[in-house]
């Protein structure tokens, strides 16, 4: 499990540019206008050989700046409760704000890691302009420009050196199976915990819970035993504000980390939102299993015989090129198909398991290989000579090349493919690689 970093601050400070440059990608939309709506909040960064995540704040697209503000807060207030550490974004072109200050007043409660990161200190004018900084009474000020990454190097050394280098799992004592049920607010997770575990449940032994409003639950009944991860329920709901998506998020992002399955649950009467594929790509880039619940399938009005097939249809190519999940229709309220659902998530844990042994893995990929091999590029041609599987916790495989550099992503898919048509992988993220031979 990894630390999280939260990024929280005004609007139009540069948050999304930092989360840019420290997770080395272009995941968040950058715009000269605050408050622009991101297309995710989630990345994983790594310095000094220390992996963490990176959540990115903001993305209110609001009427007044009385909401902004009561937004922010709680951000603020969110991130403090479920970060481990926390990066305060100020802007030295416009100096230090009313809001700036509300900001600073609430971290200065906390007893996490706090760093000032004073952004678009490009020239020496500006970083003695950025001094004022110091009266927020939050301890050191990093001066970075987060569009040219100057800066940046001196803030991420102090940033892991107060991360924790050995944070664990509560139960990693336990090999039983993690099961996750995520999603947006008001899903039905909570009711599928109530349907899974409540009173009319036999063997349900409760595990002393962890941090930071995640319930772990040994749940031993009917043929099952793992242990139920649920953070349904549970929400201090004066301080989350449900119909933005950044909570949603937050929330989900430790719980999906220290899970070996999720059970991820959509409303059958909105379909997938922009909000349930923010949470659906943390599982992906966690590499976990995933086992889609479409809920509250008896509220759907005039369903006929190719509904769910249409349906089913629909949600996979929202999902994509991520096909390959299995898609359940429940009724918590009815309890329809919840152990169907439970069924399929201990099928997807064992394909998450599964080890292929290489001289079949060879045996089956040579010659599928050989029949459709890479095409030429720039006229030299690709020979793929040995196929491996890697010791991970999920499925990857190497295949090893001559020239691996011209690979190129279709025919990565083509072999991903392959292996899902021959392998049961389903509900299971398979990484292909291509290394020198």
């Amino acid at each position: 499990m990894r630390n999280i970093v939260a990024i929280v601050g005004r609007p139009n400070v540069g948050k999304s540019t930092l989360f840019n440059r420290l997770t080395e990608s272009r995941n968040a939309i950058v715009k000269e206008t605050s408050g622009v709506t991101r297309d995710r909040h989630y990345g994983v960064a790594e310095w000094n050989g220390i992996e963490f995540s990176v959540i990115d704040t903001g993305g209110y697209v609001v009427g007044s700046d009385d909401i902004f503000e009561e937004e922010i807060r709680k951000q603020v207030i969110v991130a403090i409760e479920e970060a481990n550490a926390i990066i305060f974004v100020v802007d030295v072109v416009t100096g230090i704000t009313d809001l700036d200050t509300d900001v600073a007043d609430i971290l200065r409660r906390t007893k996490k890691k706090v760093m000032v990161v004073c952004n678009k200190v490009d020239n020496t004018e500006r970083q003695l302009q950025s001094a004022e900084f110091y009266s927020l009474g939050l301890g050191e000020v990093f001066n970075v420009s987060a569009i040219n990454g100057s800066g940046t190097g001196e803030m991420l050394d102090s940033l892991v050196e107060g991360l924790d280098k050995e944070l664990k799992s509560e139960d990693e004592e336990t090999e039983l199976p993690r099961f996750a049920i995520v999603g947006k607010p008001n899903v039905g997770k909570s009711s599928l915990i109530n349907a899974l575990v409540g009173k009319d449940r036999s063997i349900v032994t409760p595990i002393s819970g962890t941090t930071r409003d995640s319930i772990n639950t040994r749940y031993n009944a009917f043929g099952f035993d793992f242990i139920l991860v649920d953070t349904a329920g549970i929400r201090k709901k004066a301080k989350v504000h449900e119909d933005i998506e950044f909570y949603s998020v937050l929330r989900s992002v430790r719980t999906i980390e220290n899970s070996d399955v999720c059970i991820f649950m959509i409303d059958a009467t909105e379909g997938i939102q922009k909000q349930d594929l923010n949470i659906f790509y943390v599982i992906e880039k966690n590499h976990k299993g995933v086992v889609v619940l479409v809920n509250k399938w008896d509220l759907v009005e005039n369903k006929e015989s190719n509904t769910t097939k249409e349906y089913e249809d629909l949600i996979r190519e929202q999902l994509a090129p991520y096909k390959d999940v299995p898609i359940i229709f429940t009724s918590t309220i009815t309890k329809q198909r919840i152990h169907k659902a439970l069924e399929e998530a201990v099928r997807v844990f064992e394909n998450r398991k599964r080890k292929i042994p290489t001289s079949k893995l060879n045996d089956l990929m040579l010659d599928i290989i050989n029949n459709n091999p890479p095409p030429a590029y720039k006229g030299k041609y690709v020979k793929i000579k040995f196929v491996s599987q890697l010791p991970t916790h999920a499925p990857a495989f190497a295949f090893f090349c001559n020239l691996p550099q011209y690979v190129k992503e279709p025919y990565k898919r083509y072999l991903e493919n392959q292996l899902r048509k021959h392998y049961d992988f389903s509900g299971v993220p398979v990484r292909i690689f291509m290394r020198k031979k």
